[in-house]
């Protein structure tokens, strides 16, 4: 049977969103305190929260197992510390990554006078227990308009951040009236979510801080109606994951 193919759009509004005071953060998929069974991950892509940290705060020194986890900083600046012992800032248009593996803990603060602003990404990892790692790499803004840059990849690109999963992370920015396209394959997953402006993919329209998640096996085209920036996740639709048709057939003992 041929594969069913959607594109569904998450409006801005329909996100999880918590204010903590110091934090403001929305939750694209159920994390910590919000569950939802319909929304756990979307292929290989387990979490997307778009978060904002107040100045002279942030997150004490806390545990991660078993997780690509990637942080893209859109505005400001963070201060990384962890027990791998690498202690870094993360500024504008850097993209950091963890493999948090068989386990790590680490602390981010926000030391400056302006709020940070970033996205932190968590992709499921292909190999169990592998030894925590570290990555950082900065890009600027021109290296990613009127086009989509890759930025983190466990895909053997190269110049960008790696990690542990057959998947790649894009910013892209397009002026207005321009487009692209995007080249899927079978078994692949696409989300997209819209930092600024106007955005349609394969005419859906979307506006600032919606969400795409793709179920395609075709090439999508986007096309800018403002300028528009936004990141780009390609992974595996996970679809398949349990049991083998084999299994499924049982077996009398």
């Amino acid at each position: 049977m041929p594969e069913v193919e959607s594109i569904e759009i998450i409006r801005a509004r329909d996100r999880h969103f918590t204010d903590f005071g110091w934090l403001q953060t929305y939750w694209l998929f159920s994390f910590a305190n919000y569950y939802d069974p319909h929304n756990i991950q979307f292929g290989a892509l387990r979490i997307f929260n778009d978060d904002v940290v107040a100045p002279d705060t942030g997150f004490p020194t806390h545990p991660h197992e078993e997780m690509e986890i990637i942080t893209i900083v859109l505005d400001g600046e963070m201060t990384h510390q962890d027990s791998m012992g690498n202690k870094a800032v993360i500024r504008a248009g850097d993209v950091q990554r963890m493999s948090a593996g068989t386990g790590l803990t680490h602390s981010e603060f926000n030391l400056a006078e302006q709020s940070v602003h970033f996205y932190q990404i968590w992709i499921l990892p292909e190999i169990p227990r592998l030894e925590p790692g570290y990555d950082q790499r900065s890009f600027t803004p021109d290296h990613w308009r009127n086009r989509l840059l890759p930025v983190a990849s466990g895909q053997a690109i190269e110049n960008v951040v790696s990690f542990h999963s057959d998947a790649t992370i894009y910013r892209g920015q397009l002026d207005a009236g321009n487009r692209l396209s995007f080249d899927n394959t079978a078994g692949r997953r696409i989300f997209a979510y819209l930092t600024e402006g106007e955005l349609t993919i394969d005419g859906l329209f979307l506006g600032k801080a919606d969400q795409a998640r793709v179920d395609t096996e075709k090439s999508i085209c986007l096309v800018a109606g403002a300028d528009a920036e936004f990141i780009l996740v390609d992974v595996p639709s996970c679809k398949g994951w349990g049991y083998s048709d084999r299994t499924l057939s049982g077996e009398k003992r």
